[in-house]
């Protein structure tokens, strides 16, 4: 039973060491919007598994901007995606979530608007 254990914690956790993680967000206002600059860090490991996506949240949860990323980034990591344009009238805070082919969504990660 105690080896069942330590097996299962020891599976969870080389799991959880592959999710996509947002390291930094970095956050410029434009005339017509925002721009975003989104670090992000995880184990792509070809087009099986890697990061596809990020999104910035308000803070009920709606998506309202989107960034696809199209192929892996096995070679460059951590990498940076910008993206621009991003309407966010009246908000102080939204979240940035990087999404994988495999494990999904990553912890949301805050940011404040300049």
């Amino acid at each position: 039973m105690r080896r069942s254990i330590v097996v299962f914690i020891m599976m969870t956790s080389m799991l959880l060491a592959n999710e996509a993680k947002v390291l930094d967000v970095k956050v410029q206002k434009l005339q017509d919007g925002y721009s975003f600059a989104v670090k992000i860090i995880h184990e792509d490991s070809g087009w099986e598994h890697y990061v596809d996506a990020y999104e910035v949240l308000d803070a009920q949860g709606k998506v309202i901007a989107k960034r696809t990323l199209w192929h892996p980034h096995e070679h460059e990591q951590p990498f940076t995606r910008s993206l621009v344009g991003v309407k966010l009238d009246g908000l102080k805070k939204v979240y940035v979530r990087a999404h994988d082919s495999v494990d999904g969504y990553s912890k949301q990660y805050e940011v404040t608007l300049p």
